[in-house]
């Protein structure tokens, strides 16, 4: 049996083949309820109200401290490090050796020589193993993310995270602090009061609205959230639950899950042999109409993700000969697309005609069935022009959106084609008998919320997009 995933890859014809085929199921957010109100509702108090944001349980969370923390950060991110200090964070983007993403995650400086990591697992792994292989002077503590199916287990964590966002979501939060707070720069961190705990805060603004990040000891969860809930009241404040919680980066223009590129390469055979069976890029599904004659087909560069404003050379990390050579100008921009309307009554219709043709199922808020999401976005002649990676329903837009990544001469306002559905039909155990079919699409910007687009801080949400608007 294979002790590893190089193990695996060795006994794999067809990498693509088998992850197109995963049967580990749909990519779950655990532990938090699905609704608190509906998913309608919930969405639409993150543009017109304000939300509470359970993030305690879907994240993974990587303490690093030590002498060589900083170091073992600046080596392993495209992203400099100048002018980083304690109560600071940073989107935390690491490359491999051939400049592809593996990930990211959201990094805090929580103290000298102290951080944690905040993100998906394939970051964190990376920083794990080059910790161990650099023989960095760290200490690292792992708190995975809760178990995608606790079946009635008790869930612990380190820390509880919780967001507090939306337009009234300042007015909530100075109430809770008992005084005014400071606005302080985007993703820049202090203090507040909530009841009798002293809680952290980050800057932030996942909804489009100021607000902030919140965390401390999980022991104290019950009480902040019961203390954040009854504050809120007067301001339309809500819960999120976990079927809408996802669906805000339809609006926001974060693209999440892009397949791990580290299935090749003689540079990262050490890392497949660190890497266990049972790990997520092991374990991991594709979903989606693009199928690659390789896997290399599926790996994205900085710039293909929106990233490109990150990378800095002005320190070396893994993956920076290999980005020196490219040529920004001619990558892939992220955009967002906006479905067309018919066709999408087209796509649920199909489930109330018997006798019709059967269209892949498209789930409400989120239509992904994958961890990583990659359908085909196709020209009038049927050339791919680009990968569709995250996609699903703005109740507050009233569309269907999804984030692609498309050839850069493209520009906003053209119409193009989303391929929904796999044909034929893969194995995965989200994946029923239909047929696939060519959904026409808009190409929109990043963020596609307007009023995300006007109160985001200009930058990897915003710059690919909008320069060419």
């Amino acid at each position: 049996m294979a002790e590893n995933l190089e193990q695996i890859l060795q006994n794999t014809p067809n990498i693509v083949e088998k992850l197109r085929n995963s049967q580990i199921g749909a990519y779950v957010y655990p532990v938090v309820a699905p609704e608190f109100s509906n998913w309608r509702n919930e969405q639409w108090a993150w543009q017109h109200s304000a939300v509470l944001f359970d993030q305690s349980h879907h994240m993974f969370d990587l303490y690093i401290k030590g002498p060589d923390a900083l170091k073992l950060l600046s080596d392993t991110m495209v992203n400099s490090v100048k002018g980083w200090e304690v109560n600071k964070a940073k989107q935390y983007v690491p490359t491999t050796p051939y400049g592809h993403v593996i990930g990211d995650g959201i990094i805090f400086y929580l103290a000298e020589n102290e951080f944690v990591y905040v993100g998906r697992a394939p970051a964190a792994n990376w920083l794990m193993f080059q910790a161990e292989k650099g023989k960095y002077d760290v200490e690292i503590i792992d708190d995975p993310r809760s178990p995608s199916r606790p079946m009635g287990k008790p869930v612990s964590r380190i820390s509880w995270r919780f967001q507090i966002q939306g337009p009234r979501a300042w007015d909530v939060i100075e109430k809770l602090n008992g005084a005014t707070l400071e606005k302080l720069k985007f993703f820049n961190m202090s203090t507040m009061k909530i009841g009798n705990k002293t809680v952290r805060t980050l800057r932030h603004g996942m909804a489009g609205s100021p607000g902030l990040e919140i965390w401390g000891p999980y022991d104290e969860q019950e009480y902040v959230r019961e203390q954040i809930l009854k504050a809120g009241e007067e301001f339309g404040l809500i819960a999120v639950g976990s079927r809408a919680y996802p669906s805000n980066t339809l609006e926001s223009g974060w693209i999440p899950s892009p397949l791990p590129p580290i299935y090749t390469g003689d540079k990262l055979k050490d890392y497949r042999e660190w890497l266990g069976a049972d790990s997520y890029e092991a374990t991991g599904a594709i979903g989606g109409s693009f199928v690659g004659k390789s896997i290399d087909e599926y790996y994205l560069n900085p710039w293909e993700l929106g990233y490109g404003p990150f990378v800095k050379f002005d320190h070396d990390f893994h993956g920076a000969d290999a980005l020196k050579d490219i040529d920004p100008s001619a990558q892939r921009k992220k955009v967002t697309l906006e479905w067309n309307a018919d066709d999408m009554k087209t796509i649920m219709g199909s489930m109330f005609d018997p006798e019709g043709q059967q269209y892949k199922f498209f789930d409400l808020p989120l239509a992904n069935y994958a961890n990583s999401n990659y359908d085909s976005v196709v020209d009038a002649d049927g050339n791919v022009i680009g990968l569709s990676m995250f996609t699903g329903y703005s109740y507050n837009e009233k569309k269907a959106l999804s984030l692609a990544t498309i050839d850069h001469e493209i520009p906003l306002g053209t119409e193009i084609h989303v391929l929904w559905g796999e044909e034929p039909n893969t194995r995965k155990t989200t994946v029923e008998p239909h047929k696939q079919l060519a959904v026409r699409a808009i190409v929109s910007p990043v963020p596609y919320s307007q009023m995300s687009r006007d109160t985001y801080q200009a930058g990897w949400r915003t710059t690919r997009s909008l320069e060419t608007a």
